[in-house]
């Protein structure tokens, strides 16, 4: 049903896979949106390793909620900033494609979780995570996108 990776000496393992989206803080979120053209929004996330899913928030309503509850197959793309070899130029750049299938979370115990979870990946403190949380929970929307295929890459761009 997927394709196979072309460039097999590029790939890495799944567990370096696991560990860019476990660190990494922002990646990008494709939809099948409106009229048959893609969607692609910028956003911050969670991967549950356990569960394989990942997690996102963002308003009620709008083109990426819209689409998703159109048609639930998304995919998404992180990568890293890269490093450099000393004396080369080029930078080494790992990157993760995840196809998934997408659905907006509705248990409200699953909901806090994953949303504390996402606040505690990008915020300084546990407090300032639940005070944001107590501000803004009514208007937010979880999204859950289990991960049906994955890959990774490095590449190097010279």
């Amino acid at each position: 049903m997927f394709r196979e990776m072309r460039r097999k000496k590029q790939q890495v393992s799944k567990e370096a896979c696991i560990n860019i989206l476990k660190w990494e803080k922002r990646g990008a979120l494709a939809v099948n949106g409106e009229d048959g053209y893609p969607y692609v929004v910028p956003v911050n996330f969670y991967y549950d390793e356990p569960t394989e899913t990942l997690y996102f928030h963002g308003a009620k309503i709008g083109h990426k909620i819209g689409s998703i509850q159109k048609n639930p197959k998304v995919c998404f793309t992180v990568w890293t900033s890269g490093t450099r070899k000393e004396g080369d130029w080029a930078y080494y750049v790992s990157s993760v494609v995840v196809f998934g299938t997408a659905s907006l979370v509705t248990d409200s115990d699953l909901f806090r979780e994953k949303l504390r979870a996402i606040g505690l990946k990008y915020y300084p403190t546990a407090e300032e995570v639940d005070q944001v949380m107590h501000r803004t929970l009514g208007n937010v929307q979880m999204i859950a996108v289990h991960v049906d295929h994955m890959t990774g890459k490095l590449v190097h761009e010279k």
